[in-house]
């Protein structure tokens, strides 16, 4: 009998030797992990940062491989373009910026739904738009993020899955318009994930079956590599025990 070893031909290590990649939300707590796999795999990241205390015990603040791009509003179009006309051979972006609000559909405001929009879907669709600009002729991965209530409706969250699932649309229809190309979309669907924050909001939970950071950048991770050579236009759950 031949035993067939575990080898890299089976697992592929992440490769980004020589590669830039844009990572918004990178000074959050899924961020920063993400973060932290891209340079550990040998990437050049672009992290925009809209207020200065986001940098509060960023630990890649001083890192080589990574580009601060301060002051910059996601949700403006100038801004956006500003910040990818700094790349110079853009190959993963990776769209984590967003926000999140919960409530019945009777106290939620106008003021609500358009703060979730802009901050979910028109960041999204404005650096998916200025990715795929800065990627033309070339090849590139695109990750964006959705979240659970989309794939499983949750009570009170009809904003927030409202402008999630616009992100989850965007990621198919945009896959589907570069099929052509060398360029794939997808995303992750994530599920409440194993933050501070997110213990200190429900100190009761289970938190042990949530996913952490650095479990769901492996996943990002994969996605937006050299490695992924067939998956796009994927919807992935990450929702680990939870």
């Amino acid at each position: 009998m031949t035993l067939v070893s575990r080898s890299t031909k089976l697992q592929p290590m992440l490769d980004f030797s020589g590669r830039e990649a844009v990572i918004t939300g990178g000074t959050g707590a899924l961020g920063r992990a993400v973060v932290g796999r891209l340079i550990a795999a040998g990437a050049t990241v672009h992290v925009p940062v809209f207020a200065a205390n986001e940098l509060d015990g960023f630990a890649y603040r001083a890192d080589a491989a990574v580009k601060l791009h301060e002051g910059m509003d996601l949700r403006i179009e100038a801004d956006v373009a500003r910040l990818f006309a700094q790349t110079t051979s853009l190959y993963a972006s990776i769209h984590i910026a967003g926000g999140f609000a919960m409530g019945p559909i009777g106290s939620t405001g106008l003021d609500v739904w358009e703060h979730l929009m802009r901050m979910n879907a028109t960041t999204c669709f404005l650096c998916c738009r200025e990715a795929v600009k800065a990627m033309e002729g070339r090849e590139g991965r695109i990750v964006n993020v959705a979240a659970r209530p989309v794939l499983v409706p949750t009570a009170q969250m009809t904003a927030y899955s409202a402008t999630k699932a616009a992100v989850a649309a965007l990621t198919l229809s945009l896959a589907e318009e570069l099929s052509a190309s060398s360029i794939w979309v997808n995303a992750i669907v994530p599920s409440i994930i194993d933050t501070k924050a997110n213990r200190a909001a429900m100190p009761d939970a289970d938190h042990g079956a949530w996913p952490k950071p650095d479990e769901i950048a492996e996943t990002v991770g994969f996605l937006a590599s050299p490695q992924n050579s067939v998956t796009r236009g994927a919807l992935v759950p990450v929702y680990g025990k939870s």
